[in-house]
């Protein structure tokens, strides 16, 4: 995936209250700070000048957040009633998330269950990552679990890794990363959770790929292209599928 550009924001649905855009992988939703002037938000200023809500800070209302290095479906409300509707989705647990990762070596289980409470880490140094209840400087561990189904093995630059897809329940910061690096397997170009040992990927490889939101006013349902394909990306490699991708999203379904 080429590097991101003002004018690249790439679209996966549109009405009059909701846009869902495909998030690029080293873009942050918006920013505080004068020189980080390529945002998610300015893009999205650039390609809809015209739908910018100046009622609001940034212009736009996101109905949930993504992580600077995750890519994938993130829903914008065009208005505050839309942003209203979305929100009480998110609050009543009715909306479906499920990511695509690489994680590194090859998980044994075709299908697990992580169940760790999970806080702020307030270490010295540590204080923008969360950790596991039982770490130490683990402040305020709430429970939640995600779900691990193996979609294929295979290698990545030669060494062995397993994509999978990942459903977090319900849903706490940095919980997909957290997860799979207690489990012993780190998503693949993890700096923060892989103790910053691993650096040498061109991103990290955790991708929002399905989301379904049933608002009151419309049902939002899309799926952002796989960038983990070997025509995208020819350091993976597959060798063995355990569950096809198409099955197991019908099965969220």
């Amino acid at each position: 995936m080429e590097p991101g550009t003002i004018d690249n924001l790439s679209i996966l649905y549109q009405s009059s209250d909701f846009i869902v855009v495909n998030k690029h992988w080293d873009i942050r939703i918006d920013s505080k700070m004068w020189y980080e002037t390529l945002t998610l938000q300015s893009q999205l200023k650039y390609r809809f000048p015209e739908l910018a809500d100046p009622d609001t800070y940034y212009g736009f209302r996101f109905c949930h957040q993504l992580d600077f290095s995750t890519s994938g479906a993130l829903c914008v409300a065009l208005n505050k009633a839309a942003a209203g509707s979305a929100y009480k989705c998110f609050k009543d647990r009715l909306v479906t998330k499920a990511y695509l990762a690489l994680v590194r070596g090859h998980v044994s289980q075709s299908r697990m269950m992580i169940r760790y409470a999970i806080g702020k880490n307030t270490t010295e140094g540590m204080t923008h990552m969360m950790c596991i209840d039982g770490t130490e400087g683990c402040e305020n561990p709430k429970p939640c679990q995600s779900e691990l189904i193996v979609l294929e093995h295979g290698s990545y630059s030669g060494d062995p890794v397993t994509k999978v897809l990942l459903q977090p329940l319900p849903g706490r910061t940095h919980q997909l990363r957290v997860h799979c690096s207690a489990i012993g397997h780190p998503i693949v170009g993890d700096f923060t959770y892989s103790h910053k040992k691993d650096n040498s990927p061109y991103r990290m490889m955790l991708h929002a790929y399905y989301l379904r939101i049933p608002t009151s006013k419309e049902l939002i349902e899309v799926c952002a292209p796989d960038p983990f394909v070997t025509t995208m990306d020819s350091n993976w490699v597959p060798h063995h599928v355990t569950h096809r991708l198409d099955e197991t999203i019908q099965e969220l379904k």
